[in-house]
Order: structure tokens, then C-alpha cells, then sequence
């Protein structure tokens, strides 16, 4: 889904309106500024790694669901460019992926298999650090929203209302926590490559 601007780039509602592309412009802009991101995506693929097909078919349901503007390909073109960032300047990823966002249907099943294709070998990019928690694992928090943090000075939460921004300290460490207690559930490298592979023969 799209994601909250900051405030001094205008209210996320209002560039909502305009279509896709300014919200994903806005979000690229985002991360071109951030050195350090982790972030927690329990039920679909990380922004940053979605391929074209599944960014154009994510952003598909948004249009239809707010009823905006139809500029999918530009919101496309600027969420995959996120992706130019990963291992660039020193910037570290540490991202949390919920199985349930290696099977959750966007786009069918051609684009699911290349899009976990493409999970597959981001496990060995530079800079970042990929995580993927089983569904039967135990937990050390009770599950929540997705959510992105920024350097740890900014965090984006989104769903059907819309995307929140949160700057407040006392509440990004909450969400600096939730992501400290999230994390030991994960699976990594290999580990997290048999969990895709899993994915990818039910497609």
C-alpha cells in the first residue's frame, strides 16, 4: 500500500488523491535520505524488493480501493526504485518478513513465483539483512501492523486508513522494541532460502 509523506511534503490523504506516483515519489525521496532502516512486513513483500509486476499489481488494489487517479506504472517505477539504494553508501536493511507475505496471492501466480524468485536472491545483497519468520514460530510479542523506521527518528505504519507518521521518541522506541522482540523468531540465509523454496512449490 502507499505510504505517509512527511509533513512538510504535504498530507498523505491529499497526495493520495493525486494518484499513486506522488506518494511513492514522496516515500522514494524517504529512503534516498536514510542511512539505517529496519522494517516489519507480516503479510506482503517488502517495498523495496517487490518486483515490478507485483509493485503494479499492489498498487492495482490501492487505486481500486481509494478510487484514485490510475497512474500505476509511475507509483511502480518509483516504489521498485527504492530498490537501486540496498547496499549503496553504507546504508544497512534489516527486514523482518511474515511467512504469511511469501504466500499472500497479489498479482497470481506468475507474478508470485518471480516475485519469490526475487526474494531468493536478495538474500545475498549487500547491506541488507533479511529475515523471515515461520508461521509456527513462537513469539515474543503479540503480532501487529507492519511497520518501517527510519534511522530511528521516523516511523511509517499503514493500512486501509491510510499511512501514519510517527516522530514522537517515546513511540519509536516502542516500535524500536517491537522489532528487538520480533526478530529472534526469524529464520536467515539458508535457513530463510528453504522457507521461500517451500513457498515457491505451491505456487
Amino acid at each position: 500500500m502507499a505510504t505517509a509523506p512527511s509533513s512538510a511534503d504535504g498530507n498523505w490523504d491529499d497526495l493520495l488523491q493525486q494518484g499513486t506516483g506522488p506518494v511513492q515519489e514522496s516515500f522514494l525521496d524517504l529512503v534516498r535520505k536514510t542511512r539505517h532502516y529496519v522494517g516489519y512486513s507480516p503479510d506482503i513483500v517488502w517495498g523495496n524488493l517487490q518486483t515490478p509486476q507485483y509493485a503494479e499489481a499492489m498498487l492495482r488494489l490501492v487505486v481500486d480501493f481509494h478510487g484514485i487517479p490510475d497512474d500505476i506504472q509511475a507509483g511502480a517505477a518509483a516504489r521498485t526504485a527504492r530498490a537501486q539504494f540496498i547496499g549503496q553508501e553504507g546504508r544497512t536493511y534489516h527486514v523482518l518478513l511474515g511467512y504469511q507475505a511469501l504466500l499472500t496471492n497479489i498479482g497470481g501466480p506468475e507474478v508470485m513465483r518471480a516475485q519469490l524468485h526475487r526474494l531468493a536472491e536478495a538474500l545475498s545483497l549487500p547491506g541488507l539483512t533479511l529475515g523471515i519468520i515461520p508461521a509456527r514460530a513462537r513469539l515474543q510479542i503479540y503480532p501487529g501492523d507492519g511497520f518501517s523506521l527510519f534511522d530511528d527518528r521516523r516511523v511509517e505504519v499503514e493500512g486501509f486508513r491510510g499511512g501514519e507518521t510517527i516522530t514522537d521518541p517515546a513511540r519509536l522506541a516502542l516500535f524500536r522494541k517491537a522489532f528487538d522482540r520480533l526478530q529472534p523468531s526469524a529464520l536467515y540465509g539458508g535457513a530463510a532460502r528453504e522457507l521461500i523454496e517451500t513457498a515457491l512449490s505451491g505456487t
